[in-house]
This record gives structure tokens, sequence and C-alpha cells, in this order.
């Protein structure tokens, strides 16, 4: 095997590794419960929203060297700091690192030992997450690069034995939009919001590995997206899948963090749900380990150390442990309006960035930015329960794109207006150039 083809795996593995996170497991069950024999109409829109933006997201990202602020920066230098700020606070402390510990708590200690103090546990978990947090320890690394092989072999083995004796029978869809609710379930992985910020390690490692054309690593990190997809597709096809054979037995006010343990002791008993609880709470220690360090780096920076690292990580970790006593169904429940205020705006400055070479004119990505933001607000708006009727009249809206139409009438707006002179002189030299 060439030395190009070799690390087209291993930064394929690596990509698997960055999406598949211990919490990820909760959502896929879920959707499999709630569309029934409908399953594959929700994964489409699942696996669209979760894996299909990520390789997007990382895509942009190659293009800009990891520079998050390329990526926002086009739409305004405020808007850039705003937008990669709200981002960096959802991976951070507002929801998925909280996630990591009340998701922890639910599938890894409740079922084990019942009755545990939920607010004692979640102490602990950041009490650990701090101390290893402040002083890295290669311990977490090592833990880490075992723990994704053996989550993802337990899971091929239930997976496995839940296809070959299928649980129950698929029942009919509880919902009507499946293909939405795929969408909707697939934005709360937060994977491609994390693929933005954090896709930079993964091209600083093939920089090192010697790929200096941009060319070059775009087509690696293609390739091994098509890899990481793959597993992906298999991993959380299969748990839709599972989710679909007990629809006749659990409904959507099924806990989502209780229910992949309830088919877990369904398909091996209780020694099956032994190993999943501790795989799955050393997994999410890692994780919160990982995003907390991330999140604490990008502000640090921000401010240029004018706030310390560690005293952002201890923020973090106290902020996270007061959400994640709220349990993971108040979590999600918060996470919708916030995605739907994000994704949209987010998802316009990702393509822009993947078609920067056709797109010259800076106001065409503002007047798209901006609207998407709107039509994000306006959504958020609805999650939250108030009447916007409207939406739901647009192109796409059945599909959970209400924002596209919108989006591209504001980019061919902002296309009549032309750039400054400072930009057309710099557009000037870089073509003579």
């Amino acid at each position: 095997m060439n030395k190009k083809n070799k690390d087209i795996i291993i930064t394929g593995f690596a990509l698997f590794a960055m999406f598949f996170g211990a919490g990820n497991l909760i959502f896929p069950p879920y959707l499999g419960v709630i569309t029934g024999d409908k399953f594959l109409v929700g994964f489409l829109g699942f696996i669209i929203a979760d894996v299909g933006l990520s390789l997007l997201a990382i895509l942009a990202a190659a293009k800009t060297d990891g520079d998050t602020e390329k990526v926002f920066g086009r739409a305004g230098k405020l808007f850039a700091v705003i937008l990669g700020s709200a981002i960096m606070i959802c991976l951070g402390p507002l929801l998925a690192i909280p996630r990591t510990a009340a998701t922890t708590f639910e599938m890894g200690v409740s079922p084990i030992v019942p009755g545990f103090n939920s607010v004692l546990f979640s102490t602990i978990f950041f009490a650990i997450t701090l101390a290893l947090t402040i002083k890295p320890s290669k311990v977490v690394d090592i833990i880490g690069s075992y723990l994704t092989p053996a989550l993802l072999v337990c899971l091929l083995v239930i997976i496995a034995i839940g296809i070959i004796n299928p649980i129950g029978s698929l029942n009919e869809a509880s919902i009507q939009n499946v293909f939405n609710e795929g969408i909707l379930q697939g934005y709360q992985t937060l994977d491609a919001l994390g693929a933005i910020c954090l896709s930079a390690v993964l091209i600083k490692s093939l920089v090192q590995k010697g790929y200096k054309e941009e060319k070059d690593r775009v087509g690696i990190l293609l390739k091994s997206g098509f890899i990481a997809a793959i597993g992906l597709a298999v991993v959380y096809g299969g748990l839709t899948y599972l989710g679909a054979t007990v629809s006749s037995v659990y409904d959507s006010t099924v806990s989502q963090s209780t229910l992949i343990v309830a088919i877990t002791i369904a398909l091996l008993g209780t020694p099956g749900k032994i190993i999943l609880s501790l795989i799955v709470t050393l997994a999410c220690l890692t994780t919160a380990i990982g995003l907390t360090s991330a999140t604490a780096e990008y502000f640090s920076t921000l401010t240029k150390n004018k706030l310390k690292y560690e005293h952002i990580v201890i923020a973090v970790c106290i902020f996270s442990l007061a959400i994640s006593t709220l349990g993971v169904g108040a979590i999600i429940k918060i996470s919708a309006p916030i995605l739907s205020l994000i994704y949209p705006a987010t998802i316009v400055l990702v393509m822009m960035t993947i078609f920067k070479k056709y797109v010259k004119n800076d106001n065409i990505v503002k007047g798209a930015t901006y609207v998407a933001l709107i039509m994000g607000i306006l959504m958020a708006a609805k999650d939250l329960g108030v009447n916007v009727v409207f939406i739901d009249l647009l192109p796409f809206a059945n599909l959970g794109f209400c924002w596209v139409v919108p989006a591209v009438i504001g980019g061919l707006l902002g296309s009549l207006i032309n750039p400054s002179k400072k930009v057309q002189d710099k557009e000037s030299e870089d073509i003579v150039v």
C-alpha cells in the first residue's frame, strides 16, 4: 500500500472517530421508534444533516486551512466572531458538554446503580474533567484510542443480533413528516458544527505529512470522508433499524438515553448492559475533556489570552455541571431552537466557502447569510411556540429547508451591490498573480 492510500485510510478512521461520539447513540434509535416502518426515509434525512453537512464543513475547512475566520469572515468580522463564539458555546458549556455528563448518567450509571444522585454524579464527572483538562494527560489519549474501536465492536454485535433476531415488528410511523424529523435529529448531533471548528487538527496533520497543495488535502479529505461516511451509515442505520423494531413497544415519550440501554438488555441481557455502560461512560468523559479544552483554547485565543485558559476551563466545567443536571431530554429541548437559529447561516457560509472561486462578491455572501440568519430566528421562534405560519408555506419547508429560497434571493439582492474598490483592486491583483 502506498503512502497516500495509507494516509487516506488513517484520516478516514480519524474522521469517523471525530463524528462518532457516545452521545450520538441516543438519536438514531429514537428516530427509529417514531418513524417505524418508514425508518429508511427518516434515516436518509438524518445522514444528510449529520454526515452530509459534516463532510461539506470539512471540505470548507480544507479550503481555508482550518481557519474558521475565513469561513465566517466573508459575512463581516463582527459576524464571524459572534457566529464562531455561538458555535463554540453550543459545542461547549451550553449543549454538547453537559449532554456528555447527562448521557453518561442516564446510560451508564442509572441502569447499574439505580437511585444514584444525579447532581453528585455530575460533580464527580466534571471534577475529573477539570483535573484532566487543566493538566492534560496521555492517559486520556490512550483511553480514547481504544474506546472508539471497543464501542464500535460492541454496537456492531448488538446490531447484528438485532438484524438476525429482531426484537419486534415495525409499527407505522407515529409522526407525519418523517424526513424532516430525520433532519432535525441529525442537527442534534452537532457534528456539522464541530467539524468546522475541530477539523483544523486533521488539516495540520496532512500538512505535516507533506501535503502542501490544497487540491491534495481536499482530495484526501474527500476520499477519507467517504470511508467515514460508510462507517457512520452502517452504525447509525443499524441503530435506527433497532429502534424501528421496538416501535410497537415504545412511543415518542420514551427517553432517548435509556432506549439504547433497553434494546441492549433485550438483545444481550445484563452483561451487555454493563459493558455498554462502561464504554459509554469512558467515551463521554474523553469527549467532555476534548470539548472543554477546545472551548477554552478558542476563547483564550479570541481574547488574546486576556481570558486565561485555566479560568475558562473552570467556568466551562461549572456551567456545564449546572446544565447537565437538567437531564438529556431537557438539554435536547433547549437545543432545538438554538440549532434552528444557527444552522441556516452556517450552512450558507460553508457552501459559499466551497464555491468561493465562483462567488467573488462578498455582498452576495452577506445577503444570503443575513437572510438565512433572519429565517433561522423565525424558525427558532416557531420552535418556541410562536405562530409563524408563512414559513411553512415556503418551498422545501416540508423538508426542513424553508430558508433556502429566501437565502438565494438575499444573495441575488446582494449581487446588485458592487464590491468596494478595495476588494476589486485585490481581486485584480489576484488575477495578475
